[in-house]
């Protein structure tokens, strides 16, 4: 009986507890459901800037966003409706569910740490042709490769069992990784010499042909290549354009000297040295070292072109020119060049280049045996700093970029007296650097400590007054800096995203600095007339500005500001800036103004150099918008994004003057029912981007209302006339995105690209208000290149049954998870007969029993179509990534 009455009375006292603790609860509630909210923000943040065409999100990852998700969105609100509407009788009860949701929520943020990463290296995709470049001299290899995977003996794997039944093939530059790896060795001959002759013409044009008597010339050109592909494009690369036949034989003899004395040398200084020839073909020297400036980053790296320009323009390898744009605009010019001379390539990335590894190697190899050299162990998972007796007084430039260095010995002081570039970036277990480790780097010009763990800078960084860039962006830790008042030389100070409290002493004594990034969550109040001391100041990024500040409005008194990003606390501020500055904001090439936080993913502020933009945007997170006398925006304004602005109904009462707008986000808008109305449609005519994220209430893309008078729908044809971007994810509430009448109006006649993502309740791409009047009607969208559909459970029609799609310049359709579509409404027969379509190349479907069930007006369609479909899941993104050139 004893127990029966304890547990009752345990019961009870646990009832009274939840009771008497019901507000304290459910607030601990709301905190911690909040800083879960933001930890999922973080991890979709960096999903966002991962590059998904090599890696792949573990599912543990997407499991923990979805339970994330799951509380957030859906259990969250459901608990606040109860909370306000519970009587105080049944906060006993409610209360004992909150502290389970407490629990649950407490090990939901527990397990979002993630500390080995939240990717994995993708794995190939099993049965498909993946496209290559075409490639020349390989078919007798090919073949005889092909045959040794054809027999039943490991070909290089250890201890081979008949039964696995499982190869690979290696492929590698030395012979000894052959050896050692490999039971058979196929060695890969140089190309025959009208393999050479081919691959040249197609590298430096078919058009030098036409030169008169330059024929023997390019044949012995291309037969000191010695038959090797990479010296071939290389080689032909820096013969693109050239024309004059004098020209062309100088080029032979100095190619001739190149390869002088490596017959008896290594493979390697046989490829070297005919490579070396189109580096000594650069025009000038400066040129030289921006490509040899490049292989201080990782073998492989995607380099991005603004970011390198930037670290051009610090160590001064393009002079000072009238405006930052302008040193930016010769950067560009000077990437073109290597690019053009195939010494770098583009990336995989919107606006990036990467080296070859043998490139990168030669440009190794050549500072190695200057006067001034590199020390590159870049990526190479050091877990120490090198040591001493390696840094040597003729090294120039040392990158121990992304390592896993933690520790500098105290005593460790490099006597390096003419190192000039020093690159740390990104060792995140790097605490601290001793005082002595700077004291014999007199011409230091370029630090970057960036992405390291840093909590103290040593007082000893004060005495390098060569010093031109000190990059700190994103140390985090770092929460106080010495005095800077002896860098009278430094031109750049990026402290983005820095834990700095208060602004380092002395920087307003820095009178010729460029480049000025205080952008610092937990910085406090500027200094008065700080900022307009720094005459020379070209870029400016400022979080959060205080109503001092904007009233003090220094900023505008800066006549070389080319680049602003501003933040302020709220609408007041922000609309007096704005009111004020406009001939100011009208001068600059761009700007970023924001209003509220960050809370919003896809918000997080990009930066005008790092990714090539000049573009003039006003960002408005958590503000109460109700009517267009509430909000004051800049006459050129080109790209809105709106967050969690509860308050906003109708997008249009505040967008009457922006004529040059180019972009639009909504995210998290709850009051947002339709996004254009009929007394809306003039602010979209220019629009060529739009997002619309989250959306809850959203049910109409464009609402036209039927009257007495017209009882048609009528919509203006210029509306979404420039529109190219349309990305629709999560709008849980939207049935139908466009009306038929759109496409009739040719509204939609530069629509590029279409994707509709997560939204529960969407059935339509195109609607038709009366389904069963009319004829089978044909839509053109001439310019549509991209259709991407996924997660839409209610999906039934892309098109309405009695309509054809005709966009001859799509080439690829994503269908995943829409297992309720029946039809994919491609135009693929012209007069009875079928045809292929003429431009698309994939169609990515999932599951694959989907695309079996497919219903066809033709039935050679699915015939025709089956080369191109790709049965798997796409990377996809968690998160619509922003991108302006997509």
């Amino acid at each position: 009986m004893e127990p029966i009455v304890g547990a009752i009375l345990e019961t009870v006292g646990e009832h009274v507890d939840c009771h008497r603790n019901f507000q304290n609860d459910v607030n601990d509630l709301r905190k911690r459901v909040a800083d879960l909210k933001r930890r999922r923000n973080d991890k979709v943040a960096e999903l966002q800037i991962l590059d998904h065409s090599e890696k792949q999100v573990k599912e543990e990852v997407r499991g923990w966003l979805e339970d994330a998700r799951r509380v957030i969105e859906i259990e969250m609100p459901d608990i606040e409706e109860e909370v306000q509407n519970v009587s105080k009788l049944s906060w006993g009860s409610l209360g004992r569910s909150v502290r389970q949701k407490i629990q649950e929520v407490r090990e939901i943020y527990d397990r979002g740490c993630f500390p080995e990463g939240l990717v994995i290296e993708r794995p190939p995709p099993i049965g498909i042709t993946l496209p290559t470049e075409n490639m020349v001299g390989e078919v007798d290899v090919k073949e005889q490769i092909w045959g040794y995977l054809g027999e039943n003996e490991s070909v290089g794997i250890p201890e081979p069992t008949t039964e696995n039944g499982c190869k690979i093939v290696i492929t590698s530059r030395s012979r000894d990784v052959c050896r050692q790896l490999c039971h058979r060795i196929v060695k890969v001959q140089p190309l025959s010499d009208q393999e050479s002759l081919n691959l040249f013409l197609e590298k430096v044009g078919q058009n030098i042909q036409n030169i008169p008597n330059l024929k023997e010339t390019l044949r012995l050109i291309v037969k000191e290549c010695a038959g090797l592909p990479l010296a071939i494009v290389v080689i032909a690369g820096s013969m693109k354009g050239v024309e004059d036949i004098r020209e062309w034989r100088n080029a032979l003899r100095e190619l001739r000297k190149c390869v002088v004395g490596t017959a008896e040398g290594s493979r390697g200084d046989e490829i070297f040295n005919r490579l070396k020839f189109s580096y000594d073909r650069l025009p000038n020297s400066n040129i030289k070292n921006c490509f040899l400036y490049c292989s201080l980053y990782p073998e492989d790296w995607e380099i991005s072109r603004a970011t390198v320009i930037e670290d051009w323009i610090c160590v001064g390898l393009i002079e000072e020119l009238g405006s930052r744009q302008e040193m930016h605009d010769k950067g560009h010019t000077i990437l073109n060049r290597l690019e053009n001379n195939c010494l770098v390539e583009k990336g995989l990335g919107e606006g990036h280049v990467k080296m070859h590894d043998v490139l990168r190697d030669m440009a190794l190899h050549i500072k190695s045996i200057g006067p001034n050299k590199f020390m590159v162990e870049a990526s190479m998972l050091l877990k120490n700093i090198p040591t001493e007796n390696v840094w040597t007084q003729d090294l120039e430039k040392v990158s121990l970029m992304r390592n896993d260095i933690s520790y500098i010995p105290e005593n460790m002081s490099p006597k390096c007296s003419m190192l000039s570039t020093l690159i740390l970036e990104n060792n995140k277990k790097l605490r601290e650097i001793p005082e002595c480790f700077f004291a014999n780097m007199p011409l230091l010009k370029f630090l970057n400590l960036s992405e390291t763990g840093i909590e103290v800078l040593p007082n000893s960084i004060c005495n390098l007054e060569k010093l031109t860039a000190l990059i700190l962006h994103g140390c985090e830790h770092l929460e106080c800096m010495p005095s800077l008042a002896k860098l009278k030389a430094l031109k750049k100070l990026d402290l983005w995203r820095a834990g700095l409290l208060v602004v380092p002493e002395g920087i307003e004594m820095l009178a010729n600095l460029q480049y000025l990034d205080l952008c610092c969550p937990h910085l406090k109040e500027l200094p008065t007339r700080m900022i307009s001391e720094l005459s020379c100041l070209q870029y400016l990024c400022r979080y959060k500005l205080s109503t001092e500040e904007t009233l003090r409005g220094e900023a505008a008194t800066l006549k070389e500001l080319e680049n602003f990003e501003g933040g302020f606390s709220d609408l007041k501020d922000f609309n007096y800036f704005v009111s004020k500055s406009k001939h100011f904001l009208g001068g600059l090439n761009h700007y970023v103004l924001v209003v509220g936080g960050f809370e919003i993913p896809c918000f997080n502020h990009s930066r005008s150099f790092e990714h090539n933009y000049c573009f003039k945007r006003v960002i408005l997170v958590k503000c109460k918008i109700r009517g267009e006398d509430d909000l004051v925006l800049p006459d050129d304004l080109q790209v809105l994004s709106v967050g969690d602005c509860n308050t906003v109904s109708d997008i249009s009462t505040f967008m009457k003057n922006t004529t040059q707008l180019r972009s639009y986000y909504l995210e998290q808008c709850k009051g947002i029912e339709c996004v254009v109305s009929s007394s809306s449609f003039t602010f979209m005519n220019n629009l060529e981007q739009l997002s619309l994220l989250e959306l809850d209430s959203l049910q109409d893309l464009v609402k036209v209302e039927k009257t007495t008078a017209s009882p048609a729908l009528t919509i203006s044809p210029s509306i979404f006339s420039n529109l190219k971007h349309l990305t629709v994810w999560c709008c849980s509430r939207i049935k139908k995105l466009f009306p038929c009448e759109l496409l009739q109006s040719q509204g939609l006649q530069n629509l590029e690209l279409i994707k509709v993502i997560s939204c529960d309740m969407m059935e339509e791409i195109i609607g038709w208000e009366d389904e069963e009047e009319g004829n089978e009607t044909v839509f053109t969208l001439p310019k549509l290149r991209r259709l991407h559909l996924e997660s839409l459970p209610e999906l039934k029609r892309i098109f309405p049954e009695r309509g054809k799609m005709v966009c001859d310049s799509l080439n690829s359709i994503v269908v995943c998870d829409c297992l309720k579509v029946k039809r994919i409404p491609l135009c693929l027969v012209h007069n009875e007969q079928p045809i292929g379509h003429p431009a698309l190349q994939e169609i990515k479907v999932y599951p694959e029993g989907w695309w079996e069930s497919l219903e066809w007006d033709n039935p050679n369609a699915k015939n025709i179509l089956l080369p191109l479909v790709i049965k798997t899941r796409p990377p996809g993104q968690l998160y619509p990534a922003e991108n302006l050139n997509a």
